[in-house]
């Protein structure tokens, strides 16, 4: 179980053991990555488009980590490898699912996150918006696993958003 605040989540127990985070804990984890998450800001801004694009594409791998040790635990079967789907627990399916959603939002961020750095567009506003895509995207990871729907979708509507602003912000620039 999870705790935040006043919502708990079960995650079941294969995956409480492999997280093994006591409730208090769990928040000092995520704030070291959430200020190293801030501290690009001190990068230049072109800096800032390209390491959220290299931090975006290891995030489509990252749930997959869940998937894989689920695998392990029903036995994994080399000759069937997608068969074996509706054997793994329902967190493994969920990290499967988040996986390639982060695949379907790569596919929208990195354009714009490319046409802001070759438009050479430099405001804090397309730098916040670059950083909040990855950190909505580890989070929507996260709440997508955790099973927790309200805070994925939101989530996903803060990348979306994120993404949109890099387009807007990018043709902006170049209409002058």
């Amino acid at each position: 179980m999870i705790e935040m605040g006043n919502y708990q989540w079960v995650l079941g127990n294969d995956l409480s053991k492999l997280l093994s985070i006591p409730s208090q804990s769990c928040t000092k984890k995520l704030i070291p990555i959430l200020i190293s998450l801030m501290s690009l800001l001190q990068l230049p801004i072109p800096a800032i488009f390209l390491y959220s694009i290299a931090a975006a594409a290891v995030l489509i791998y990252v749930p997959y980590l869940l998937v894989a040790y689920g695998r392990v635990l029903v036995g994994y079967d080399l000759s069937a490898p997608r068969a074996m789907f509706d054997k793994l627990p329902p967190y493994a399916q969920r990290a499967t699912w988040a996986h390639q959603n982060s695949f379907e939002t790569f596919m929208t961020f990195a354009p714009a996150a490319l046409m802001a750095y070759i438009t050479g567009v430099n405001s804090p506003t397309a730098a916040v918006a670059a950083i909040a895509f990855i950190l909505a995207r580890l989070l929507y990871s996260i709440f997508y696993i955790a099973n927790i729907p309200i805070l994925r979708s939101l989530m996903f509507g803060i990348g979306s958003f994120s993404s949109a602003t890099l387009f807007y912000l990018s043709i902006i620039q170049v209409r002058g």
